[in-house]
């Protein structure tokens, strides 16, 4: 098959240049250099005269003659100039390097067509090391009209693969591709959505013949790839609910009852209500439940978390919580302690601090059963903790966890419910590829009575007034949070840092009126826990910390956040961060403080953070400032591959994509029916080599 064709033997690559491809672009056979797309195209099709210039022009082409070039400098010639003209105008044509070679190359009286970037210089237009070629070869040249630019590494420029050269390779693969491929896409959706054929769409993404058809090679090649993504993601999900049948929760028993009605501490939301009915639909279906719930900071997960648990114990199972941190773990374990006060629950805590004599103590309870809820960090997933029968894991901040590790809390035979929690509102767009596969809810709706946060942007020149807003607000009884990108000083950045912060605070909060606790990420976790335990109890007044307090510090009398050199920090990072407060009944404040010179994106991102608190607008946001890669990390990378889609432009694409995949699904399964044949074989394609971590969330 001719896509399967090894890369070495497309002409212009051979054995050299073939393992530069394999090393240092990915790229093994003839599909893969095809799916190498161009991320711009420059347009050779317009020829411009001198006439028509203008600063505000990006590179342009123009046919012409050169009448004279002139050497300046010393004797080796420090600057070539070459005077151009058209019919319409002189302009001058300037080397700096490569100037000997120019100089036996370039003869005048010869036209020329000329590319580069016009400027105008004392009243002259000129153009600086343009790309320079006869008309005679230019009329031979096969790569005229819109050029494309691709990808490379500057191993590969070394070796002949800059992007020309990649061009010159992409070229000879399109010359010998049969006019007839299989299509990667079934006919029906070819039509449904007016998408062009695959060899069509090859021709046109790589060298266009117009804009138009370029549009619709484009388009094409990112529904296939959203579709595909959606595909999978939804036959993994059909897939385990027909392998894995889930434990029906028949009962909503005493200790779901009698917690909601009489030791809640408040009224649910309209929101947690909501949440709360979709688990038990879930838990009643008799499919195993996988259900992403997502909410602001201080939304009320954890209560929702807790009921979801007490429907599993109510049944005679068993029901864990696993956070990324000890203190979170900490954190979840007393506020589960204090909700259920006398209620007959046994709730264990189990993390790598624990006493080595309190973990077999626990793990022997939790094989007993006597163990009702178990809460805890990677510990849960030694291999040695054994639950006697898990009904429901609840993961915690999940994107802080590896497939891997979640999959081991997985049981072989009659799997447990899944509920994973996040306080990082998730695009939609961003949601349905990532997490396509799960079941969602948003908690989008905050408790009454809670005032919103007040976020302020102040630069450095504000310094002192800030320094006395904290004063005013100690001596109200409040404490305050500062967050610190940096532990050390770094050469590069001229950020003040966490120690001479810690050093500047004291002068200005002297000992024995202010009292400072400090926090950061190199701490041993004894004195971190003691420096934090001061905090929450009330005995300091101010915590400086790194970002290791951006999740699991509850100080409902914390009132205040400053977050120093806040331009460092993503969207979703200040969001979580402001979320440290406003836990209280008293008014709470977010102050972000940066340099005086911040770039667009920065200012855009302190503009946002002081409009608005709803963290699903935020997140919208913050995926167009930066990108899915920058907010979802390395962990989800294998689904975020993407090639040509882009989640935070292609909703509408995306959107179109996922309809069709369910309709397909819907209308067959299994994926036996011929037509859809073609989509079998690529989804068995893209799953070759990648392990099933499909009953996982």
């Amino acid at each position: 098959m001719y896509l399967q064709k090894d890369i070495e033997f497309v002409k212009t690559v051979g054995p050299q240049r073939a393992q530069v491809f394999r090393t240092e672009l990915g790229i093994f056979t003839v599909e893969d250099l095809l799916h190498h797309f161009p991320f711009r195209y420059v347009d050779r099709s317009r020829f411009y005269n001198i006439s028509e210039l203008n600063a505000d022009l990006p590179y342009v082409q123009l046919k012409g003659v050169i009448t004279s070039i002139s050497g300046f400098g010393n004797k080796r010639t420090t600057r070539l100039q070459a005077s151009f003209r058209d019919e319409t105008g002189t302009m001058d044509l300037v080397w700096f390097q490569g100037i000997k070679w120019i100089r036996e190359s370039v003869k005048a009286g010869t036209p020329y067509i000329i590319f580069g970037k016009p400027t105008l210089f004392n009243g002259v237009w000129n153009m600086v090391h343009p790309e320079l070629e006869t008309q005679e070869k230019f009329d031979e040249n096969p790569f005229k009209g819109f050029q494309p630019v691709y990808a490379t590494t500057e191993k590969s420029k070394t070796k002949g693969l800059d992007s020309k050269g990649i061009m010159r390779a992409m070229h000879a693969a399109l010359k010998s591709l049969p006019s007839q491929l299989t299509e990667t896409l079934p006919d029906e959706i070819l039509q449904q959505h007016q998408l062009h054929p695959v060899v069509d769409s090859y021709l046109q993404i790589h060298f266009p013949s117009d804009g138009e058809l370029l549009r619709k090679a484009r388009q094409r090649f990112k529904f296939e790839e959203l579709f595909y993504i959606q595909l999978k993601l939804l036959q993994n999900k059909q897939l385990r609910t027909e392998a894995h049948k889930g434990r029906v929760f028949g009962e909503v028993g005493y200790l779901f009852n009698t917690f909601y009605k009489d030791y809640l501490p408040f009224e649910l939301t309209n929101a947690q209500k909501r949440v709360l009915k979709e688990i038990r639909k879930d838990t009643v279906s008799g499919n195993q439940m996988n259900r992403l719930v997502q909410g602001d900071v201080g939304s009320g997960k954890t209560v929702v978390a807790l009921l979801a648990m007490l429907l599993a114990v109510d049944n005679k199972q068993q029901a864990c919580m696993m956070a990324p941190t000890e203190i979170l773990a900490n954190q979840h374990y007393t506020s589960v302690k204090e909700l259920l006060k006398d209620l007959p629950v046994n709730v264990g805590l189990l993390t790598g601090s624990v006493p080595e004599s309190k973990k077999k103590e626990l793990i022997a309870q939790l094989s007993d059963k006597k163990i009702h809820l178990l809460i805890g960090t990677h510990a849960l997933i030694e291999d040695r903790v054994k639950f006697a029968d898990l009904g429901m894991v609840v993961i915690d901040e999940q994107h802080r966890f590896g497939v891997e590790q979640r999959a081991k809390l997985w049981m072989k035979e009659n799997p447990p419910h899944v509920l994973v929690m996040t306080a990082t509102p998730i695009p939609r767009t961003l949601a349905m590829t990532l997490y396509g596969d799960l079941d969602m809810s948003a908690i989008d709706e905050m408790p009454a009575g809670r005032k919103p946060i007040k976020t302020l942007h102040k630069f450095e020149s504000s310094r002192l007034r800030v320094i006395g807003f904290m004063k005013e607000q100690i001596r109200l009884g409040r404490q305050i949070y500062i967050v610190y990108p940096l532990i050390e000083e770094s050469e590069k950045m001229d950020y003040q840092n966490l120690m001479d912060g810690y050093d500047i605070l004291r002068r200005e909060f002297p000992l024995p009126d202010y009292y400072i606790s400090i926090v950061h990420g190199k701490m041993k976790p004894k004195d971190k826990d003691y420096e934090m335990e001061q905090f929450v109890k009330g005995r300091t007044h101010i915590m400086i910390a790194t970002t290791v307090i951006e999740v699991g510090v509850n100080v409902p009398n914390a009132s205040v956040m400053i977050i120093e050199s806040a331009e460092r920090f993503g969207l979703s990072q200040l969001h979580q961060l402001r979320g440290r407060v406003g836990r209280g009944a008293e008014q709470s404040y977010c102050i972000l403080m940066t340099g005086d010179k911040l770039s667009t994106v920065a200012r855009m991102r302190m503009q946002t953070m002081v409009h608005t608190n709803n963290g699903f607008e935020i997140a919208e946001t913050d995926l167009k400032l930066r990108g899915p890669g920058d907010i979802t990390g390395t962990q989800q990378s294998g689904l975020l591959d993407l090639k040509i889609a882009d989640i935070a432009k292609d909703g509408a694409i995306l959107e179109a994509a996922r309809k069709s995949a369910i309709a397909l699904l819907q209308d067959d399964p299994h994926l036996t029916d011929a037509k859809n044949q073609v989509c079998k074989q690529q989804l068995i394609k893209k799953r070759q080599g990648k392990p099933n971590w499909s009953k996982v969330s």
